[in-house]
């Protein structure tokens, strides 16, 4: 992707050789001391200052702003009072309105995908059908 783009980008753990070899490590040292990554959090120690080293983990996206849960959710109030997106025919519209009013629910996915993130899923899935015309029978 980044080469499409003309840019360089350097990406040191994608390395088949590091790939296989932590294909083989134990568990125990992979979580060593009972946090993720401990194995190379331990191996930067003395690199690495231990404020970024020892930070929480924060997947991307992370789209904490309300602005973005607005947007989306703009979208979606679209989508569904247009009522002819052909992902209607995998998603019950219900469900997606629940997006809408149920500030308590989290999907059951966890950290990577909040509401936000998922309201913006169902609107990639419904472009993409669009564009390409996918249907379901």
């Amino acid at each position: 992707m980044s080469m499409y783009s003309g840019l360089e980008v350097r990406v040191p753990f994608c390395d088949h050789r590091i790939a296989e070899y932590l294909y083989h490590v134990p568990w125990q040292w992979k979580d060593l001391n009972g946090v993720e990554k401990g194995l190379l959090r331990e191996a930067v120690r003395g690199w690495l200052p231990d404020e970024v080293r020892l930070r929480k983990k924060s997947p991307y996206p992370k789209t904490h702003n309300p602005a973005y849960l607005e947007a989306v959710s703009e979208r979606l109030r679209g989508l569904l009072a247009e009522g002819s997106s052909p992902m209607f025919d995998l998603v019950r519209k219900d469900r997606l309105e629940s997006l809408l009013t149920d500030t308590r629910a989290q999907p059951w996915y966890g950290q990577l995908m909040t509401t936000p993130q998922t309201i913006a899923y169902f609107l990639q899935l419904d472009y993409w059908m669009r564009t390409y015309h996918v249907r379901v029978l």
